[in-house]
């Protein structure tokens, strides 16, 4: 982790300590992440299939918000000292509403391999026909190929 904030980041960029980064962790259940937004950014609707997060932001203003199973969204706006539970496989994302400070939070998690998938990615990139994403969000193929190409772009 040394070193993290020494260089500016121009996306949201989340800096791991699971048991694949730091091996000691290894049946200990527990890991780490320190999440960094400039102005204006977003970490993607994203879930942890292995572990719950309890999320601490230490600097600027988030809207931080998770789906429940019954499809209910539950939203809150965080300032620096704020805290937040996103629990275990649910959707949740974190958006930096400043469009000029930066935001820095820090999640504990409840699993030394909390799996994280992002949904952008895990739709739009695992090789589902784009017909198929077509039908499923009631649009076109062309606004499929849009948003794959949107996903991928760096």
């Amino acid at each position: 982790m040394r070193g993290i904030f020494q260089k500016p980041v121009d996306k949201c960029t989340t800096t791991k300590a699971t048991k694949a980064e730091f091996p000691v962790l290894n049946g200990q259940g527990v890991s780490l992440a320190v999440l960094q937004f400039p102005p204006g950014s977003v970490n993607p609707p994203h879930y942890h299939s292995r572990a719950t997060g309890l999320f601490l932001l230490l600097e600027g203003v988030l809207e931080v918000g998770f789906v429940d199973t019954k499809d209910v969204l539950y939203t809150q706006r965080l300032k620096a000292g704020d805290i937040f539970l996103f629990p275990k496989g649910l959707q949740h994302y974190q958006y930096n509403y400043d469009h000029n400070k930066k935001a820095v939070g820090v999640a504990a998690l409840g699993s030394a391999s909390p799996g994280t998938v992002s949904l952008p990615s895990s739709i739009f990139n695992s090789g589902i026909s784009e017909l198929v994403l077509a039908k499923s969000f009631k649009t076109d193929v062309k606004t499929i190929k849009r948003i794959k190409t949107a996903t991928t772009t760096p």
